[in-house]
This record gives C-alpha cells, structure tokens and sequence, in this order.
C-alpha cells in the first residue's frame, strides 16, 4: 500500500487534535487525543468500513486492507441500505397508494427474483463524490453526495429523482452519521433508507458480551423476516432489554417504539469487560433491526438504524404501518446516528 498523503481543508495549527488523511480510495479521520481512526471509502457504497480505538476494531472487518474489502460482496463496517432497507415481500413496492414493479432484467435488485429483494442497491454504489473533506479545531469530516436521479437503472427501479448527502463526523472520539435526502420529485418521496452497522468488542467473548435496547416492542416476523403486522412488549421476547446477556441468542429481529430521551435520541449499546459500543439513533430512525447470529465467525452485533421498519413501502399501502415517512417534492429528509466507543 503506498504511503498515506496528509491533505487538510483550511490551515490547521500545529500538532492539532484532528485531521484527515486520503490513501488512494480511502479517506481517513483521525481523534488524535482519543486515538480514533475512522476509515471511509466513497468508491464503494461512500461506507465507513473501518473504526478503531488505539488500534483496536470498533467496526466487525475482517478484511486484510482496503482493497480486499474493495473486491469483497459482504456486508460489513457501515453498510448504507437504499433506497429501502431490508426486505420487501414483492418485487415492487408502493409509494403514494401506486404500485411499482421492479424491473428485474436490469440486475440491479439485489435478491430478487430467487428470493425477497433486500437492501436496495446502493450497497456498492460507485458514483460517490465527495464535497469536503476538512477538520478543524473541533472535528475532522468528511461529505460526500450521490446524485440518484442521474442514474438511469435506479430511476428505472425507483422513480424518485433524488440525490444523497451524507458526513461522517469525527468528534470527541464518536462518529457521527448525518444523512440527508433532497427530493427533486413532483411528488412525495417515501423514506425507507437504513444502515447495517457491525459492532463489536475486543476484550471478551461473544458469549460474555451483553448488550441493551432502547426500545418497547417487538415486530413478530413470518418465517421470511417480515412482520405480520402483530407486535408484542419487548419484555416477553428480552426480560430484561435494558441489560441481556448475548450468550444462546440468534439475533434477526425488528423492534419499534424506541425508548427516548429529551431531545428524542434512543440509544442501544454493546459491552465486554470494559469496552462498551453505544449507538443513538436521532428521530427520525423509528426502528432498530438487531442482528447477531449465532456461529464461528459471529463476533458481532447490528443496531440497524432504521427510517422504518422491514416492509414498510407495502405495509403502509395497507395501513399496517402507520410511521412512514414522506418528503414533500423539493423539501429534504435529515437524520443522523452517533457511535461513541469507550473502555478501549
């Protein structure tokens, strides 16, 4: 791997707290007092893929270097899910009471038509640009912008002429995710975007981990992963959801009604010994998916942030889910997710 080359936005002073560096694809922030390093590649789905305290993952990747993880079709780091996440139960989906059939001759579907399309298609997208890359006396960031509406095949697919903005923000040792949607559209935009972050900790076995959620109920789901429609208290699924225990758990699970503060944050965490991984969710994520599976190699734990729950585009079509969320034509959706490590 060739040498990183230091390039900064704006003068900065000496020895400065923080800073960003770019390494071919990658652009790197750095916490220089908490030694936070916060590894992002715009050239592959604009993901976070690489978060590490003094050396150590906060991020599941088990990629020897950036480019491996380039060649890579695996979900890992911080996936961006759009335009819906999870899964739809049809090859199409509704959006102001019509129905749009997915062409799926074009490829870009992921799933589909074997099984449920999942995750839209973004994943990988290449078209990334970035807007800034700076830091300052009290952040490092970086913005990057996806003009949805310029590309023909997710036009095709998803008809909402759209771009995407969205910074990662490194301060005081969190990662900050600030996502934002422009609707260019004459008509409303539904939001069904999410993200599928993998966490992890380093100071203890899966089976010593415990974990909480900031949430009330409970989506029970069909054997395909989506909801039926029935929800149930989190209790009688997780007794004690404030402090589980990860140990026997197979994790794939939707739940709602999250539990927050003033400023309408819910915050779910994962802990070891010490180290412990907690992520808020802003308002605008109605729902948290968690995924931790059972099995060698599972050294991890999703808190999915979710705009809406699995299925919402068609459960709303049928008055099951009553959160979806529109941006009226040229307005913008804004939401974002904190990820704040300590103990490592």
């Amino acid at each position: 791997m060739k040498a990183a080359a230091l390039f900064f936005v704006g003068v900065l002073p000496a020895l400065a707290q923080y800073s960003v560096e770019r390494d071919g694809d990658v652009i790197r922030l750095l916490d220089g007092k908490s030694q936070t390093v916060v590894s992002v590649m715009p050239s592959h789905g604009n993901s976070a893929f690489d978060m590490r305290v003094k050396g150590k993952k906060v991020l599941q990747n088990p990629y020897a270097s950036p480019e491996e993880y380039k060649r890579a079709r695996g979900l890992t780091g911080i996936p961006f899910l759009a335009p819906w996440a999870n899964r739809l139960d049809t090859t199409g989906f509704y959006a102001n009471g019509k129905k749009y059939t997915f062409n799926l001759e074009l490829g870009t579907v992921l799933g589909a038509p074997n099984s449920h399309p999942i995750h839209g298609f973004l994943t990988a997208a290449t078209q990334w640009e970035v807007v800034e890359a700076q830091a300052g006396q009290n952040a490092a960031w970086v913005t990057s912008r996806l003009e949805f509406y310029r590309q023909p095949d997710w036009m095709a697919q998803f008809p909402f002429a759209h771009t995407i903005e969205m910074t990662y923000r490194l301060k005081d040792a969190t990662l900050e995710v600030q996502t934002k949607l422009n609707n260019l559209s004459a008509e409303p935009m539904p939001v069904a975007i999410g993200f599928h972050p993998y966490f992890q900790v380093n100071d203890a076995p899966r089976d010593e981990w415990t974990f909480g959620l900031g949430a009330r109920t409970q989506w029970t789901l069909a054997p395909d992963k989506i909801p039926t429609g029935e929800t149930r208290p989190i209790e009688q699924f997780l007794p004690d959801p404030r402090h589980s225990a990860l140990k026997g758990m197979n994790l794939d699970d939707v739940f709602g009604d999250l539990i927050r503060d003033s400023s309408g944050k819910a915050t779910m965490w994962v802990q070891g010994k010490t180290e412990r991984v907690e992520v808020t969710f802003g308002p605008n994520y109605r729902a948290v998916v968690v995924y931790a599976p059972a099995g060698p190699n599972r050294d991890f734990i999703c808190f999915e942030p979710m705009a809406a729950i699995t299925d919402a585009l068609n459960l709303a079509q049928r008055g099951i889910y009553k959160e979806l969320q529109y941006i009226p034509p040229g307005k913008t959706w804004q939401e974002s997710f904190w990820v704040r490590p300590s103990g490592f």
